[in-house]
């Protein structure tokens, strides 16, 4: 039997800590949200309180937050505190909690570990290997046999960079690859693995996340981040600047077979390394012309795409994963079908970021319009933001706002998201303006998802 939580505590500050608030706190039976260190706009929600001033690195500062507010589930946000153990932490005092270890969390923490385990687990990825600082030769042999291919070549750093520690070459790029690999390979970025090579891969990418309880998973609806910084893919990568859902071009029925043969097997070959995964596993796919292939895999919700997935989930999120937190995760309402229950209908994420990201954010900018973003009847999330003396908003971070449309389509969506994107202005506000502007159509297949 599945039982609400009352009392809950997110982990976090930005704006998918700020979506899970809004989810949890409009659920039944839920008395009060606390977010730690959480933030003024998050605080500004009905039932949500804040509590500043904890470290959300610090396992035993966290377990006292929990404590303090009898939490009777904690929701771990970030990847960082995932990383720092601050679920075992809260395992090992006997709270509930919905994050993985942090040995299992290195599917996120450490790309060369992805690779090792969904190997193992026979699921495809891009070929790839792993260098530590002392390989740079070895590296430049493999780059040049993967560039043979006239594909193109992508490094990654091994560890968590906010999404931002990926840079694509294209074929006419090899010698420019070839010439950062010094940079990459720095001894001061660590022992072990600390970059790694793959084969560049086309087509479109897709984010299926599902929660887990260690052995069984249930997909949330699927959505689509857009990476780069402008229009067109063009610029840096970031840590996102918008996302939408659902996908026309990754159905239901082939969200549960993506979760039958990634999820899955992933979720089999960490419990049988003795890390059962609970939390949130986010498989980020390229739906390629030979079937979608595995990118990478998260430990915890994406952001944009909570932003844009929360909205559309019919369900009350707080008793499934609290089902899951305790092994438990068929019982929860919702989840017989492999896939939970969603709203009719589309939503658009867009990010609104401040001049100088994804470098050296300038902050401190007055933000203006957020009232009328709100009465058009959009939803809008604050990652980087601080309250200002008197009354509004100031810029306080790269990534600033997402502002969220819905829409009975996602033309419509997307109408609502840009409109009230328009309505909100600062001095140096960077945003795009194709979010969801032409998605794919065709259905993918699913060939050659598993090898």
């Amino acid at each position: 039997m599945s039982t609400a939580p009352t009392r809950t505590l997110i982990v976090g500050s930005g704006a998918r800590e700020h979506a899970l608030a809004w989810k949890l706190a409009g659920e039944p039976g839920m008395n009060t949200v606390y977010v730690t260190p959480g933030s003024a706009a998050i605080d500004a929600e009905p039932l949500v309180s804040s509590i500043p001033g904890i470290d959300p690195l610090d396992p035993a500062a966290v377990l006292a937050a929990a404590r303090g507010v009898a939490a009777e589930l904690v929701v771990v946000g970030p990847e960082a505190p995932l990383a720092a153990g601050v679920a075992d932490a809260l395992r090992d005092a006997g709270i509930a909690v919905f994050g993985p270890s942090r040995a299992a969390a290195r599917i996120e923490s450490s790309k060369a570990f992805c690779h090792d385990v969904a190997g193992a687990a026979g699921v495809r990825m891009a070929s790839a290997r792993a260098f530590a600082s002392g390989e740079a030769a070895a590296a430049r042999a493999f780059v040049a046999e993967l560039s043979a291919t006239g594909d193109g070549v992508v490094l990654k750093q091994d560890g968590l960079a906010a999404g931002k520690g990926v840079v694509v070459y294209e074929p006419d790029e090899i010698e420019r690859a070839l010439d950062h690999l010094d940079t990459w390979l720095d001894p001061r970025h660590g022992d072990g693995p600390i970059l790694v090579v793959e084969e560049r891969l086309r087509g479109r990418e897709a984010s299926v996340i599902a929660i887990c309880d260690g052995r069984t998973a249930v997909a949330l609806p699927a959505s689509r981040d857009h990476k780069r910084l402008c229009d067109a893919d063009a610029g840096p990568n970031t840590g996102g600047m918008g996302a939408y859902s659902p996908l026309p071009d990754l159905p239901e029925e082939l969200v549960r077979e993506v979760v039958r043969t990634v999820h899955e097997p992933i979720l089999s070959e960490l419990a049988h390394r003795g890390t059962p995964f609970v939390g949130f596993l986010y498989a980020g796919l390229m739906l390629t012309d030979g079937g979608p292939v595995l990118l990478e895999c998260n430990a915890r919700l994406g952001d944009p795409e909570a932003q844009v997935i929360l909205p559309r989930v019919a369900v009350a999120l707080g008793p499934v994963m609290a089902a899951a937190a305790r092994g438990s995760l068929g019982v929860a309402p919702g989840t017989a079908s492999g896939l939970l229950p969603v709203f009719p209908g589309a939503a658009v994420g867009i990010v609104l970021a401040s001049e100088g990201y994804p470098g050296k954010p300038k902050v401190g900018r007055p933000i203006d319009g957020l009232d009328a973003a709100t009465h058009a009847g959009a939803l809008v999330f604050h990652a980087g933001t601080v309250r200002r003396p008197g009354n509004g908003y100031g810029t306080n971070g790269g990534r600033v706002l997402t502002v969220v449309g819905r829409g009975a389509d996602l033309a419509a969506a997307r109408t609502a998201a840009e409109a009230a994107a328009d309505a909100i202005s600062w001095a140096g506000l960077q945003r795009r303006h194709d979010i969801a502007a032409d998605p794919p159509l065709a259905p993918a297949t699913l060939a050659e998802v598993g090898t």
